[in-house]
C-alpha cells in the first residue's frame, strides 16, 4: 500500500510497482488518517509511508498500524531526514527509512527486503544514526576540579594571579597551583592560551 498526499508521486509508485508481477498492490492513501482506515480493511505486508501530510502525519499512522498490524513492514518515503524525523519515525515502528531521492529501482528493492524482514535505510540517514549513538568526545576543561574551572574562569577574563587570589579568597602560592595543573590538563602552552580555550568553550565569569 502507497500512502502520500501527493497525487503524482502515489500515480507514479503505483505505475512502477503494478509492473512487478512478485507485488500486489493493494491501495492508496493520501493521509495518515485514511492509511489507518485503509490498513484495516486490505491488512498489507508492506507499506510505503509519507511523513507529512495534511490530515494525520505519517509517524502517528505508522505507530497506530502497527497496533493492529505487528507483522506489516513500514517503508518510511519522504523527502524530510532532520532529527525530528528520522528518529519519531524509527522509534514508532518503521521498518525502513528511504528519501524520495531514492530510485524506482531502489524503492522496490526496499518492499522485497522488507518483505524478508531486512532494513533498508538511506546512507544520509544512516549517517544521522551514528552520529546520534556514537560516544561524544569528552572535553578537556571535563577533568578539572571545581576549583581549577573558578580558576579557569578569571583566567578567561584576563585576571592575574593577585587579582585571582582576591576574587576566590585563596593564596598566590595555590593560585599558582592551580594555574600550573590547569595548564597541564588543557595540553596549553601558557596562560594566554588557557583564556583563549576559556574564552571559546563559554568558561568565563560573564559566562556564568
Amino acid at each position: 500500500m502507497i500512502v502520500d498526499d501527493h497525487e503524482m508521486v502515489r500515480l507514479g509508485m503505483r505505475t512502477y510497482l503494478l509492473t512487478e508481477e512478485s507485488i500486489e498492490f493493494m491501495g492508496e492513501a493520501k493521509s495518515g488518517k485514511e492509511a489507518v482506515k485503509l490498513a484495516k480493511l486490505y491488512q498489507p505486508h508492506v507499506i510505503l509511508m509519507d511523513l507529512l501530510m495534511e490530515d494525520g502525519n505519517g509517524i502517528e499512522a505508522t505507530k497506530e498500524i502497527l497496533t493492529f498490524l505487528t507483522q506489516c513492514k513500514i517503508i518510511i518515503l519522504t523527502s524530510y531526514y532532520d532529527d525530528e524525523m528520522v528518529f519519531p519515525a524509527i522509534e514508532a515502528g518503521a521498518h525502513s527509512y528511504l528519501l524520495k531521492t531514492a530510485s524506482a529501482e531502489d524503492v522496490t528493492s526496499a518492499i522485497y527486503k522488507a518483505a524478508k524482514g531486512e532494513s533498508v535505510i538511506s546512507s544520509q540517514v544512516a549517517d544521522k544514526m551514528m552520529n546520534r549513538f556514537r560516544p561524544k568526545q569528552r572535553k578537556l576543561h571535563e577533568d578539572l576540579t571545581v576549583r581549577e574551572l573558578d580558576v579557569l574562569k578569571c583566567l578567561g577574563e584576563g585576571m592575574t594571579n593577585q587579582e585571582i587570589a582576591e576574587k576566590l579568597y585563596i593564596g598566590i602560592k595555590t593560585v599558582k597551583t592551580h594555574v600550573s595543573n590547569i595548564l597541564s590538563k588543557l595540553g596549553v602552552a601558557d596562560r594566554t592560551q588557557a583564556a583563549v580555550y576559556a574564552n571559546r568553550n563559554g568558561i568565563t565569569i560573564s559566562g556564568q
